[in-house]
Formats: structure tokens, C-alpha cells, sequence
């Protein structure tokens, strides 16, 4: 058929089991630059946020009898929205092609004239039992692995699955989509010769920080299964691979695997953190309490750069400090050369990394974050010195007072300021009513309070015993405490990778 004039293309691409490390390069291309993504329930958010913040994102979501948009009605979207002369991205959990429906949607497109392109996904037939610690084919035992779908169109008069070929026929045998066809699934290999003790295990949410095995044998796992109220969405492998779990465990054998850490940044810095927890198994919950945004005037900070060679020493507080400065140095057509003059102070591993990004030294950073460590260890007799401390409407005082004590002229320029954000607050207060979140992260004193008063009726946290409070700093510490909110958890080194340390020292 010609192709018609103006049309776009399809791209039919495997999101994979769901850890946005697992997404190819190819699906991440073809994904940040669609114009339109038309994606499925198991498709990680993680992935989903690749997408340009201008796509159009259509959900058709397939659960079980419940389908947000018949298959027949999807095949149409595809056609339109590539008639348009859009890029669309049919994004698929797993493979498009193993049990994706991927084909049908290709034959479609065919049949319409529209070009396409397949991007293969890693499939959750190998990945999940992989992250189990379950390899489906093994040197001894597996040599034959056979990838089966669980869960066959109900409209079929007859089951095409050829039970007495599979069920002693292939030593690994990997079925999809089959939690609630499990029964039958076990009385079939069963009926067809397979061993009752033949080893078998159920990975739910495999590769996800939220993923959960199961194992057993034939004879007693639809048991083991009912009485865990263990659900879809699940991958089962039956085999003698089975067993190497024993010894090739890893996933879920990290220092936090399987603790749920609400993690209280503001929204952009919050997936620093969170990805820290998750190297180390944890699932993080994002809960911003705080948007970073200008302040309501410059003229503190215009005046200060403008005469900023009058100074000694400019000392940041924090990397939202040096982006505030730096964002107004552009926006009055200068930059970082026009700090030139005065030597730099860094409060923070973060804020020393942010500055040097910028090709700037650091000449000074205590080893202690806080205003005592950068009195006592100041690198010159501070006695008459000229300093600037650009930093957020309201921060506290405590190192302008601690160096004018010392005899220092400093001066505060506010860089930006922090507002309250309540976005997530109705679905943060339903996961603590729950019990359903293990710990809590506080970066700094303002997430605290902004915490307490998105969550809190009466300006005083309560949380369930379980909930670990963990702090970043002694400051933080205290702000907790004064908000009703006790520290279970303060981290020595004042640093996100030192937050993340002391959860695992108080884990294990």
C-alpha cells in the first residue's frame, strides 16, 4: 500500500520488566522523543518519566477483566495518531512480541500503511526469575526452557496449550500471566506426568523494589500461594532451576530490600535520594514538601554581586544556593567569571560537587556541615573579613552570627526562597494510615515542618511505632524532636550517602 502523505511512525517498543535500568537505549530514544506514548498497566513510571513533558500519554491498560480499551480500539489509535504525522510509541511491559500482542498491532499497521520499527524489551520471562536468583536454563540441569502463556483468550473453545508435550517435555517451563490460572496449571503438568515434587516458584513484581518470591513444589505451592494472598502481577517457573535459589539469591538478600522509604526533598532533588535507596533495596516513596523557586526580590542579592569584589570569602550553604547564583549571574547577562574575585567556601559534599561542576576550586569546606565546624576550622583569622552568604528566604542564622563573633563583616543575600508543597499530601497521610511505610527521610529543617504540616491536623506528628524517623544531621535531628517527631535514626556523616548508610546500620 503507498504511504500516505504526512503519516508518521510507529514505534512498538519493549519497556521491560519494569527497572528503568533495564529499558534499552534504542526504547529510551524512542520514547524521549515521541509525540505521543501509548502505554500499558505494567510499564514502570520510572520509564514513563523518560517521556518529553509535551508527549501525549494515552493509557490502555489491560488488567484481569477489566480492560481500559479493547485490543481492536488500540490498533485504531495507533493508525490515527500516526496519521496525523505524529511519532507514537506503543510502549509494552516486557517484549512487544512474547505474549505482547505486538504482532497483531504490526499486521494492523501493515494493513493501513503505516511505517513501524520493533525495539525488543528484555522480557520478564528471564529477568524476573534472573533477579530471583532463578536462571532458567543451567549446565546439568535445564537444557530445554519453554516460555508458556498462563492465561489464554477465554473466547478459545479448547486450551491450544499441548499439555502432554510440555508438561515432562522441557525441563524449564516459564509461564506468564498465570497467578489465577495457577491451579490448573499445576493439575496439568501434574495430569500430563510431571513430578508433584517437581520445585516451583512465583516472582511477583520482579526487578521492582516491591518484588516478592515465592516457592514450593507442585503438590503444595497453590497452597502456599492462597495462603500468602499472594497476587498478579507474577511470573512462575517450574524446574529444577528452581532450587538454585537456595544459593544464587541477591535481589531481595540487599541491606534494605523490601523496606519502603518515604523520602521528604523538594521535587527536583528527591530522585538523588531515591535512587541511592534503591542500590540498596529499598522502594522509595517520593513525597515533595518543598518547590525551590525565586525569591520575591533580587535587590539583596544584585547589590552583593554587583560590588562582589569588595568581598574576601563567598560561602554557599547548600547547591540550591550555587544554582540561585548562578541562574542570576546569566539572567543579568554575566557569569561565573564575574566571581572572580572573592575566595569560595562550601558548606556540604553536594554543594562542594555543584561548584566545582562549574570549573570553580573550592578553597574552603569543613569537615562537619554545620556553622561550629566551619568556625573552628576556618582557614585564615577571620578578623575584618569581608563575606557573602547567599542562601533562602528565612534560612537560619546561626553561621552569619557564629563568624561576626569571630569579627567578620558578612553580609545575607537571599538567592531563593522555599514554599510549601502539597501535591502528594492526601495519598502520603493514606500510606502512614496504613502502615505500609517503614521509615521517613529529612534532609533539613524546613522539610520537617513542612512534613508535619501537610500530614498533621494539629501541628503535631503522629505516626504509627513502626515509622523510623531518619535525619540527616544533628540540626534536622532537633527539628524533628521539637515537631514531636523522634529521631530513631541520625546520620554521622552529613551527606545523602550517609543518610542511606545509617538506615542500613539500623536495618541490619
Amino acid at each position: 500500500m503507498t504511504k500516505p502523505v504526512g503519516v508518521g511512525k510507529v514505534y512498538l517498543v519493549g519497556a521491560g520488566p519494569g527497572d528503568r535500568g533495564l529499558l534499552t537505549l534504542k526504547g529510551l530514544e524512542c520514547i524521549s522523543r515521541a509525540d505521543v506514548v501509548v502505554y500499558d498497566r505494567l510499564v514502570s513510571p520510572s520509564v514513563m518519566a523518560e517521556a518529553r513533558p509535551d508527549a501525549e500519554m494515552i493509557y490502555v491498560g489491560k488488567a484481569s477483566s477489566a480492560h481500559t480499551m479493547r485490543q481492536d480500539d488500540i490498533n485504531l489509535k495507533l493508525v490515527e495518531k500516526a496519521l496525523e504525522g505524529k511519532v507514537v510509541v506503543r510502549l509494552k511491559g516486557g517484549d512487544p512480541f512474547v505474549f505482547g500482542r505486538g504482532g497483531e498491532e504490526a499486521e494492523f499497521l501493515v494493513d493501513h500503511g503505516v511505517p513501524f520499527e520493533i525495539v525488543p524489551g528484555i522480557s520478564s520471562a528471564i529477568s524476573a526469575p534472573a533477579y530471583a536468583g532463578i536462571p532458567v536454563t543451567h549446565r546439568g540441569l535445564c537444557s530445554t526452557l519453554g516460555i508458556v502463556t498462563g492465561h489464554e483468550d477465554p473466547a478459545k473453545p479448547e486450551s491450544s496449550i499441548k499439555w502432554d508435550k510440555i508438561a515432562c517435555g522441557l525441563d524449564t517451563i516459564v509461564f506468564l500471566m498465570g497467578v489465577e490460572n495457577l491451579p490448573a496449571i499445576v493439575s496439568q503438568l501434574i495430569a500430563n506426568g510431571r513430578d508433584p515434587l517437581t520445585p516451583i516458584a512465583l516472582v511477583r513484581w520482579g526487578t521492582l523494589p516491591q518484588q516478592r518470591t515465592i516457592t514450593g513444589t507442585l503438590q503444595d505451592i497453590v497452597e502456599k500461594v492462597e495462603r500468602e494472598r499472594f497476587r498478579s502481577p507474577a511470573v512462575t517457573v517450574v524446574g529444577d532451576v528452581v532450587e538454585l535459589r537456595k544459593k544464587l539469591q541477591w535481589f531481595d538478600n540487599r541491606p534494605l530490600s523490601g523496606k519502603r522509604v518515604l523520602v521528604t526533598r523538594s521535587r527536583e532533588q528527591a530522585s538523588v535520594l531515591s535512587k541511592l535507596l534503591e542500590q540498596e533495596g529499598a522502594e522509595p516513596i517520593e513525597f515533595p514538601v518543598i518547590r525551590v523557586c525565586p525569591p520575591e526580590s533580587y535587590s539583596e542579592l544584585d547589590s552583593a554581586l554587583d560590588r562582589i569584589d569588595t568581598y574576601d570569602w563567598l560561602l554557599f550553604t547548600s547547591a540550591n544556593a550555587v544554582r540561585a547564583v548562578l541562574d542570576r549571574l546569566f539572567e543579568t547577562g554575566r557569569d561565573v567569571r564575574w566571581l572572580k574575585g572573592p575566595r569560595i567556601g562550601a558548606i556540604g559534599t553536594k554543594t562542594a560537587e555543584s561548584i566545582q561542576a562549574l570549573g570553580m576550586c573550592v578553597d574552603f569546606a569543613p569537615s562537619e556541615f554545620v556553622a561550629e565546624a566551619v568556625v573552628q576550622e576556618f582557614p585564615e583569622d577571620a578578623g575584618g573579613k569581608r563575606m557573602l552568604i547567599p542562601q533562602a528566604k528565612d534560612a537560619r542564622d546561626i553561621l552569619r552570627t557564629k563568624l561576626s563573633e569571630l569579627g567578620a563583616l558578612v553580609d545575607v543575600a537571599t538567592a531563593y526562597q522555599t514554599t510549601i508543597e502539597r501535591s502528594d499530601a492526601v495519598r502520603t497521610r493514606e500510606l502512614l494510615d496504613r502502615g505500609t511505610l517503614d521509615a521517613i527521610t529529612f534532609k533539613r529543617s524546613s522539610t520537617v515542618t513542612n512534613f508535619v504540616e501537610l500530614v498533621c491536623t494539629d501541628g503535631r506528628a503522629s505516626l504509627p511505632d513502626s515509622v523510623r524517623i531518619a535525619c540527616i544531621g544533628p540540626i534536622t535531628a532537633e527539628s524533628a524532636a521539637s515537631c514531636g517527631l523522634v529521631p530513631d535514626i541520625v546520620a554521622s556523616t552529613y551527606t545523602l550517602e550517609g543518610l542511606v548508610q545509617a538506615l542500613i546500620e539500623a536495618y541490619s
